[in-house]
């Protein structure tokens, strides 16, 4: 009988050190797919924060290509106008007035461009603030109003 409950306790010793043992690894195992999942998220993360990045400096050359190509359109345009306009009277005088407002615009267009333009509007807001943010809270309740459903 001692024979037979001695192997019963070394079989349940050997089952219980097997059990932690298949525990101990299946942590480790558990552990390692975390740490492997957690890296791998990283990566993609990083990836996808690069492509954003490539993406929106992509669009923003692109825009600012846009933005001197509009200004050398206009300011050809103004040329146009001025060329092949009337030169006299009141239409001469507004030819010439369009013209020149459509060449300037153009030439600031394509010298400035669109960092020029949101540098200027914020020295603008700068030296206004009062009439700025009315002016804001003015289009944003003309907006509101447009949208509201009736």
């Amino acid at each position: 009988m001692a024979s037979a409950t001695n192997t019963l306790h070394s079989t349940t010793e050997a089952a219980k050190t097997k059990t932690t043992e298949a525990a101990s690894t299946a942590a480790e195992k558990a552990r390692e797919t975390a740490s492997s999942v957690a890296d791998k998220a990283r990566d993609v993360a990083s990836t996808a924060a690069e492509k954003a990045r490539q993406t929106a400096s992509t669009l923003g050359h692109k825009a600012e290509d846009a933005t001197h190509a509009m200004g050398s359109s206009m300011r050809s345009l103004g040329e146009n106008i001025r060329d092949k306009g009337p030169h006299e009277g009141v239409m001469g005088s507004a030819t010439s007035s369009l013209a020149g407002c459509l060449e300037s615009t153009g030439q600031y267009l394509q010298h400035e461009g669109l960092k020029g333009i949101a540098d200027d509007v914020t020295n603008l807001i700068r030296r206004n603030p009062i009439p700025a943010l009315l002016l804001g809270v003015g289009l944003g309740f003309i907006v509101a109003r447009a949208t509201m459903r009736r």
